[in-house]
Protein backbone atom coordinates (compact mmCIF):
# COMPACT_ATOMS: atom_id res chain seq x y z
CA UNK A 1 0.00 0.00 0.00
CA UNK A 2 1.67 3.32 -0.98
CA UNK A 3 1.55 6.71 0.93
CA UNK A 4 -0.91 8.13 -1.83
CA UNK A 5 -3.44 5.29 -0.93
CA UNK A 6 -4.00 6.34 2.41
CA UNK A 7 -2.97 9.74 2.86
CA UNK A 8 -2.81 11.22 6.58
CA UNK A 9 -5.33 12.93 7.56
CA UNK A 10 -5.34 16.36 9.46
CA UNK A 11 -7.98 18.71 10.81
CA UNK A 12 -8.28 22.56 8.79
CA UNK A 13 -7.29 25.20 11.50
CA UNK A 14 -9.89 26.82 10.64
CA UNK A 15 -13.06 24.85 10.17
CA UNK A 16 -11.67 21.54 11.26
CA UNK A 17 -12.39 19.75 8.36
CA UNK A 18 -10.30 16.64 7.09
CA UNK A 19 -7.54 17.27 5.43
CA UNK A 20 -5.29 14.72 3.34
CA UNK A 21 -1.51 15.70 3.80
CA UNK A 22 -0.35 15.10 0.32
CA UNK A 23 1.24 17.04 -2.27
CA UNK A 24 -1.67 17.67 -4.12
CA UNK A 25 -3.36 20.01 -1.40
CA UNK A 26 -2.00 23.28 -1.92
CA UNK A 27 -3.05 24.50 1.46
CA UNK A 28 -2.52 22.22 3.55
CA UNK A 29 -2.47 22.52 6.28
CA UNK A 30 -5.58 24.40 5.60
CA UNK A 31 -8.95 23.05 3.47
CA UNK A 32 -8.94 25.60 0.83
CA UNK A 33 -7.80 29.47 0.18
CA UNK A 34 -10.59 30.70 2.39
CA UNK A 35 -9.83 28.85 5.40
CA UNK A 36 -5.80 30.17 5.48
CA UNK A 37 -6.53 33.89 4.33
CA UNK A 38 -9.24 33.57 7.27
CA UNK A 39 -6.48 32.41 9.46
CA UNK A 40 -4.07 35.01 8.29
CA UNK A 41 -6.61 37.81 8.88
CA UNK A 42 -6.69 36.92 12.53
CA UNK A 43 -3.08 36.57 12.96
CA UNK A 44 -2.86 40.38 11.22
CA UNK A 45 -6.02 41.67 13.33
CA UNK A 46 -3.70 40.26 16.20
CA UNK A 47 -6.80 37.98 17.82
CA UNK A 48 -4.09 35.42 17.29
CA UNK A 49 -0.46 35.90 18.85
CA UNK A 50 2.04 33.99 20.15
CA UNK A 51 2.68 34.17 24.16
CA UNK A 52 5.47 35.72 25.70
CA UNK A 53 6.78 39.28 26.43
CA UNK A 54 7.19 42.19 23.90
CA UNK A 55 10.53 43.04 22.95
CA UNK A 56 11.65 46.78 23.99
CA UNK A 57 11.79 49.18 20.84
CA UNK A 58 15.52 50.47 20.15
CA UNK A 59 13.84 54.06 19.92
CA UNK A 60 10.62 54.71 21.40
CA UNK A 61 9.61 57.26 18.33
CA UNK A 62 9.67 54.10 15.89
CA UNK A 63 7.21 51.45 15.91
CA UNK A 64 9.66 48.45 14.23
CA UNK A 65 13.07 48.66 13.34
CA UNK A 66 13.33 45.42 12.60
CA UNK A 67 11.79 46.06 9.02
CA UNK A 68 14.43 49.22 8.49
Amino acid sequence: MSSTENPRMIRCPTCRKPVPWTTEQLFKPFCSERCKLIDLGEWVMEEKRIPGESLPLEDENQEDSFFQ
